[in-house]
């Protein structure tokens, strides 16, 4: 609960970069959702908004609380992304893609002015690869990208839901997840490796694209870092 606390303490604390006749990209993940729960309620209040959703979860829950939703190509310019993120390091690098979502995390995040990422204080961390890194591939040949994976070093499992079928991203991909804890590369240096192997999207490491970092504590308390 104490958790739960945090992340909607960083969710609430968003809406103050948010000013009407602005477009908002809308992460993925339980943050992002509170972040939307709390936009629902300010749209009711007077606030005039357009959206762009990273995920088909996120749209609907926006396109329920009678949010605009846009199609990204519908729009030229995206002044804010709000979005979590799994892990941050004191550079502002990110893991993401706990959701499934980052490759369209990623192009919303990048297409945006400025992205402020929410979360509460259990995502900070001192160097990245406490949490597996998400790596999205396409359907067609996985196994053999899965197999040119293990011989560059990178081991992982593919994600799954509860009743053991393989997850299948918005994207219609698969979601293979790589243990990176052990290995002795920069993170610059994984990411660019992983995306050398044919099959591969991307993956869910994030460089130089957060701006501003708003942390939730337990008590309901929030800091900002710019």
């Amino acid at each position: 609960m104490s958790q739960e606390k945090a992340k909607k303490a960083a969710a609430a604390a968003a809406l103050q970069f948010i000013k009407s006749n602005m477009t908002i990209g809308l992460g993925s993940g339980s943050t992002s959702e509170f972040f939307i729960e709390e936009l629902i309620k300010k749209t009711k209040s007077g606030l005039t908004i357009q959206t762009v959703s990273s995920s088909k979860r996120s749209e609907a829950l926006a396109k329920k609380g009678n949010i605009l939703v846009k199609n990204i190509d519908e729009v030229t310019n995206i002044d804010l992304t709000i979005d979590g993120a799994d892990e941050i390091d004191p550079e502002k690098k990110m893991i993401k893609g706990g959701g499934g979502a980052h490759v369209r995390e990623k192009i919303l995040a990048t297409s945006s002015q400025k992205m402020i990422v929410i979360i509460d204080e259990t995502k900070q961390v001192k160097t990245l690869g406490e949490r597996a890194l998400p790596v999205e591939i396409i359907e067609y040949g996985h196994l053999h990208t899965e197999k040119k994976l293990n011989i560059a070093g990178f081991k992982g499992v593919w994600r799954k839901n509860t009743d053991g079928s393989l997850f299948i991203t918005d994207n219609n991909n698969y979601i293979y997840d790589v243990t990176i804890k052990s290995l002795t590369q920069k993170p610059e240096e994984i990411h660019s490796q992983i995306l050398c192997v044919p099959g591969v999207v991307d993956t869910g490491f994030f460089f130089k694209v957060a701006h501003t970092v708003i942390v939730g504590h337990p008590d309901g308390s929030y800091e900002i870092i710019n």
